[in-house]
């Protein structure tokens, strides 16, 4: 098979929850399990750092693999999900993995990927761990999918773990309160390695505390321990308590050396680098366009809030979202100010921009709605002035098709 036929397979043959939501989601690690013993056990190849969290965990496992990179170690980075290209998900220093290893594994792996009735994400996941060792990377950053406890990624005894931001997401699966969710999370948390939280939430530290004590883990929390502000090539302001999670995971980062120089300036370069794309990335000036992918309610207050600190004449917002998001959650965070381009993002799951668009206008957002992204971007562009503000998210998807 070519790529592009490879590629087909795999979304035509394989339940991908970006796709079809929580019908794809396996939770539980049997048929993981059963992939890596088939692969003679490549997660156990190579020295990991594990990323969970809610908000900020793709930024974190960016930014740490830039900062080792720059150490000059060889750093495989997992991630999850992929923009434009699926080979987005793996990379060794920045560079994504090629199309024939892609073609090849698969290939490969065929017949036992049918017969166990593989997912998405659980093909992607052996795929990493068996490139990473192969490869013979130094230390791989590899951020869970969703959730932690369950989550495929969740086979790995990394150096340490780090949880970032606990929010309101995937309520469907992870539970609905905050505390259920940061239970999942914690479920990364491995028998006597340390474990790094970012952030400080006193609704649900005593989740870690008592996770991390019955596994004789050491706890740390990065905002209550790093308190020097580190500057960072990644513009949100959000960003800050990310970094206090990243430097504090490298100080417990045994055998690895790590000098301030380092942090700096993997911080600096953490785009370039990594070619992490989507976190309050700007794509154009006069008017200024940014978009992010925050997507949940404690993510979109920390960047509405950074919108609304931005110098405009009139604010225009390009919105969309899939199916299933608390609406009634994050639609009050917007503000009513603004001029809305409505639209669906193009996949299975995308919101209809009709019953958007009856939500938005029940919390007092007003607007217009758009076939499709790119043609609510460009009516957003055409109805702006050089010195107005346009902001693009809501959902991962809706980035995917902008940047």
């Amino acid at each position: 098979m070519t790529y592009e036929q490879t590629l087909k397979w795999m979304f035509a043959q394989l339940p991908m929850y970006q796709q079809k939501g929580k019908k794809a989601f396996n939770a539980k690690l049997d048929t993981i399990t059963k992939f890596v013993e088939h692969l003679n056990h490549p997660e156990k190849k190579f020295k990991s750092i594990h990323v969970g969290g809610t908000n900020g965990k793709g930024s974190s496992s960016h930014m740490l693999a830039s900062i080792l990179q720059e150490a000059g170690y060889r750093v495989g980075l997992y991630t999850s999900p992929h923009f434009k290209d699926f080979r987005e998900r793996i990379r060794i220093n920045g560079k994504q993995v090629s199309k024939e290893f892609v073609i090849g594994f698969t290939g490969l792996n065929k017949s036992f990927i049918e017969e166990h009735k593989l997912s998405f994400f659980e093909l992607t996941v052996g795929m990493a761990f068996d490139y990473f060792a192969k490869e013979k990377v130094d230390i791989a950053i590899i951020e869970v999918g969703l959730g932690g406890r369950l989550d495929s990624t969740n086979i790995i005894v990394p150096e340490v773990s780090l949880i970032t931001n606990i929010g309101l997401d995937h309520t469907d699966m992870l539970g609905d309160t905050l505390k259920k969710i940061a239970f999942e999370k914690a479920g990364i948390i491995k028998k006597e390695v340390s474990v790094i939280v970012s952030e400080y939430q006193e609704e649900i530290a005593k989740v870690f505390e008592t996770v991390a004590k019955a596994k004789n883990s050491q706890l740390i929390f990065g905002d209550k321990t790093i308190t020097e502000n580190y500057k960072t090539a990644l513009l949100g302001k959000y960003q800050l308590k990310n970094v206090k999670g990243v430097v504090a995971t490298l100080n417990e980062l045994h055998d690895f050396v790590v000098s301030e120089s380092h942090i700096n300036i993997g911080l600096q370069n953490v785009v370039d680098s990594t070619g992490l794309i989507g976190r309050w990335q700007i794509l154009g000036t006069n008017p200024k366009i940014v978009c992010d992918t925050a997507h949940n309610k404690e993510g979109l207050e920390l960047v509405l809030e950074q919108v609304l600190r931005e110098s405009y004449d009139t604010l225009h917002i390009v919105l969309g979202f899939v199916k299933g998001k608390n609406l009634e959650a994050v639609l009050p965070l917007f503000p009513k100010n603004a001029i809305y381009y409505f639209c669906r993002p193009n996949i299975q799951r995308g919101l209809g921009v009709g019953a958007l668009k009856d939500s938005a206008t029940d919390f007092g957002l007003g607007g217009s709605v758009y076939s499709s992204v790119e043609n609510a971007l460009k009516g957003a562009k055409e109805a702006s002035s050089t010195s107005d503000f346009i902001f693009v998210g809501g959902s991962n998807f809706v980035v995917a098709e902008v940047v």
